[in-house]
């Protein structure tokens, strides 16, 4: 039978603004820089490594750490329809 499940733990998150000083904080890749070595990297666009893989992350999309301090990229619409902001 289908049951319904909801997400119990919290994470923390901030919004991707492009900048070098969080390029920095979460090890982002740049596309021109690892291009050199992955020809399968648009040199145009910034990666985020995560337990999966490395994944494509644009400005104002949402960086997750989750309660193992592992980081994901999650787009702004998804993030909105999907968390709120808990109150302490």
């Amino acid at each position: 039978m289908l049951k319904e499940y909801r997400k119990i733990a919290t994470i923390k998150a901030e919004q991707f603004d492009g900048s070098e000083e969080m390029m920095n904080k979460y090890q982002l890749i740049d596309g021109r820089d690892a291009f050199r070595f992955n020809s399968h990297i648009d040199p145009e666009k910034v990666y985020i490594v995560t337990l999966e893989g490395n994944f494509e992350i644009n400005t104002s999309d949402w960086i997750a750490t989750g309660v193992n301090g592992e980081h994901w990229a999650i787009a702004d619409e998804i993030f909105n329809k999907t968390y709120e902001e808990v109150k302490v």
